[in-house]
C-alpha cells in the first residue's frame, strides 16, 4: 500500500480525512499526521510517505514552505494542496513546486479520492527497471547533459528529466544520488548558481533579475536566497566585488 501523510493545523480536519476516506480502496494507508509543516518535516524521514495531503495556510511553516524545503532536499514526493483561499498566488506557487493537485476547501464528496486516483500512477515504479551499472552510468551522464542544456528553463525538474530519459522519477533519483552523492535538485541548483555567478561577472553587466530569469528562476528573492547560501553574499554584492573567481 502507498503511504499517505496528512498535514493540517486543525485536528478535526486531519482526523476527518484519516477516518472518513476509504483509504484501503485506494490502496493507501495513512502513515502519519502533522499539525504544520515543521511537524511534517520532522516526521518525513521516519515515515517516507508516497503522498502528502496538506493545507496551505498553517502557522510556523505553511504548505508551500513545506514543499519548498522538500524540493530543496531533492525529494520528489507527490503532494495535494488543500486551501480555503481561492487566490492565484497560492496556485502559482503550488504549480511552480510541482504540486500534484490543488483543491479548494470545502471540497465535494469524492473530490479528494478522485485526485488521489489520478496521482497513483505517478507513484507506481516499473518493476522491470534494474540497476544495471552500464545503464546507471549512461542515465547519470544523460541527466548531467540535460541539466547543462536546460538549466535556463523554469520547467527543468526531476519530472522533465525522467520524461526525457523515459524512466521513472524514483529510478533516476536513486541512480543519480548513488553515483553523484547528491540529489538531482541539489545538482540543478549548483549548476544554476555557477552559471549565475558567471553571468553576474559578465562585462554586459546584467541586472540581478535578468540573471535570475536566465538561470530558470522567476522569483528574485528565492534566487537571491539560494545564491547567498552558496556564495555567502547577495548577487549584487558578488557582482560589485573585485574578485572575479567563480
Amino acid at each position: 500500500m502507498y503511504k499517505v501523510m496528512i498535514v493540517d493545523d486543525e485536528m478535526y480536519v486531519r482526523n476527518g480525512m484519516a477516518e472518513q476516506i476509504d483509504w484501503k480502496s485506494l490502496n493507501c494507508t495513512v502513515c502519519s499526521m502533522a499539525e504544520n509543516g515543521l511537524d511534517a518535516l520532522a516526521k518525513y524521514e521516519a515515515e517516507r510517505p508516497d503522498l502528502i495531503i496538506s493545507d496551505i495556510r498553517m502557522p510556523k511553516c505553511d504548505g508551500i514552505d513545506l514543499l519548498q524545503r522538500l524540493r530543496d532536499n531533492g525529494e520528489n514526493v507527490q503532494m495535494i494542496f488543500l486551501t480555503a483561499y481561492d487566490e492565484f498566488n497560492y496556485a502559482r506557487d503550488a504549480l511552480r513546486l510541482l504540486a500534484a493537485d490543488y483543491i479548494l476547501k470545502p471540497f465535494e464528496d469524492g473530490e479528494l479520492e478522485d485526485s488521489v486516483r489520478r496521482i497513483l500512477p505517478k507513484l507506481i515504479q516499473n518493476p522491470s527497471e534494474e540497476e544495471n551499472l552500464a545503464d546507471s552510468n549512461r542515465f547519470v551522464r544523460e541527466t548531467i547533459s540535460y541539466i547543462e542544456e536546460q538549466y535556463s528553463s523554469p520547467q527543468l525538474s526531476i519530472a522533465t528529466i525522467a520524461d526525457n530519459l523515459r524512466i521513472s522519477q524514483g529510478y533516476i533519483s536513486r541512480l543519480f544520488k548513488k553515483e553523484m552523492n547528491m540529489t538531482i535538485a541539489a545538482y540543478i541548483t549548483q549548476v544554476r548558481m555557477k552559471k549565475a555567478a558567471l553571468l553576474l561577472k559578465n562585462r554586459q553587466n546584467y541586472k540581478v533579475y535578468e540573471v535570475c530569469e536566465m538561470c530558470g528562476y522567476s522569483d528574485v528573492a528565492y534566487f537571491s536566497s539560494l545564491f547567498r547560501k552558496i556564495y555567502q553574499m547577495t548577487p549584487t554584492a558578488f557582482q560589485n566585488q573585485d574578485c572575479t573567481k567563480v
